[in-house]
Formats: C-alpha cells, structure tokens, sequence
C-alpha cells in the first residue's frame, strides 16, 4: 500500500511510538497515510486504541521480521 510519509520507531519503547507517532499526524493533510515502524511489542495494542481513540484508521497492521509496522490514514 501507497503511503505519504514513514516513520521508524525502532528501538523506542512505550509510550515513545505513540507519542512520535501522534506528532507526526500533526503534520499530515486528513485522508494521508503514515506508515509507522516499531520494535515495541506493545505497539501492537496501543496503535490500536490509540487510532480508535483519535478517530485516525489503522489500515493495516503486520509483522515482518520481528518489526511492526502500521498503516495510518489521518482523519
């Protein structure tokens, strides 16, 4: 899937990830994606709520090689 902008995550541990992830939806237009990538294992649970929370769609959502990585689009 097609995405506007990345960010890596990688080595932060909770709440950093969602922190900087909510930062970096400040900066997008509604309807943008934003692909976050995080080591964090609980990750996985918070992008969930934390989308939910916020109104944003978590639009994908896989693991690949020990690295998780989210799709956002921004409300």
């Amino acid at each position: 899937m097609n995405f506007d902008k990345e960010f890596d995550a990688s080595g932060l541990a909770c709440p950093l990830p969602i922190v900087k992830t909510k930062k970096a939806l400040a900066d997008m237009a509604s309807g943008q994606v934003l692909r976050v990538i995080s080591t964090d294992p609980g990750s996985v649970c918070d992008m969930a709520a934390f989308a939910e929370q916020t109104g944003n769609q978590l639009l994908e959502q896989s693991d690949e090689n020990k690295r998780f990585v989210f799709l956002l689009r921004k409300a």
